[in-house]
C-alpha cells in the first residue's frame, strides 16, 4: 500500500496553495479484512473552520470551532461513507471584537436563534486523490445543497499506511445571501470561503 502523506502544516487561506496528497482514496482501503465502514471520533479541541470574506479591498478572516461530528468512512466503498459536522456559531472569532458581534448578530448569522451551522453528506465519491462530498448545509435555519472538496492525511507521528488517526481538509464557498445572512452587505462581500480542518481518530 502506498504511504499516506502526513498532514501538512495548515497554510493561511490567502496563500491559496494546494495541499499535496500522497495517496488516492482507493489505496486507503487496505486488506480486504479491513475493508468495511469505520467510525471516527473528532477531536473538537483542535478541529476548526477557517473562513474569509472580502472587506472592501481587504479580506476579513476568522475561525469557528467544530462542536460535534458523526463520521463513518469506508475506503473500499466510498458511497457507504457519511459525514455530519456541526459548527459552533457562538464561538466564532475574528480579529476585531465589533466585527465578531456584528457577524453573530441578528442580520447575519443570528447566533442567538441559530447557534449551529450543520453539514450532512448525502453522497461521497472518490475523485483521484480527493473525495467529493455532496450534501446539505443549514445556516440560519435555511438548508441548501452544497458540494465540498475533501483531502485526507495521516496525522503527524503515525506510520505510513496507518489510518487510525487522520486529518480531513475540506474546502468550499457559500453565498451568505442564500441563507438570509445579508447584514452589512455594503461593507462585506457576499461570498464566504471556508476551510474545515478536522482531526479524527478511529473509534474503538
Amino acid at each position: 500500500m502506498m504511504p499516506l502523506a502526513p498532514d501538512p502544516r495548515p497554510a493561511p487561506m490567502t496563500r491559496r496553495r494546494a495541499l499535496a496528497l500522497g495517496l488516492a482514496w482507493s489505496a486507503l482501503a487496505g486488506r480486504p479484512a479491513r475493508a468495511a465502514p469505520e467510525r471516527y471520533l473528532i477531536d473538537t479541541a483542535v478541529s476548526r473552520v477557517d473562513f474569509e470574506a472580502d472587506y472592501g479591498r481587504q479580506v476579513i478572516a476568522g475561525t469557528m470551532p467544530v462542536a460535534d461530528a458523526d463520521i463513518v468512512l469506508d475506503f473500499a466503498r466510498p458511497a457507504r461513507s457519511r459525514i455530519r459536522v456541526a459548527l459552533d456559531v457562538r464561538g466564532a472569532r475574528v480579529p476585531f471584537p465589533f466585527a465578531a458581534e456584528a457577524m453573530k448578530g441578528r442580520s447575519v448569522l443570528d447566533a442567538a436563534r441559530f447557534p449551529f451551522i450543520l453539514f450532512e453528506s448525502t453522497a461521497v465519491r472518490a475523485e483521484g486523490t480527493r473525495a467529493r462530498l455532496e450534501g446539505r448545509v443549514t445556516i440560519r435555519g435555511v438548508t441548501r445543497p452544497v458540494a465540498l472538496d475533501a483531502e485526507f492525511f495521516r496525522q503527524r507521528g503515525t506510520a505510513p499506511g496507518d489510518r487510525s488517526a487522520l486529518s480531513i481538509h475540506i474546502r468550499s464557498r457559500v453565498n451568505r445571501s442564500d441563507y438570509g445572512a445579508t447584514g452589512f452587505s455594503d461593507l462585506v462581500g457576499d461570498e464566504v470561503r471556508l476551510r474545515i480542518i478536522a482531526r479524527i481518530r478511529r473509534a474503538g
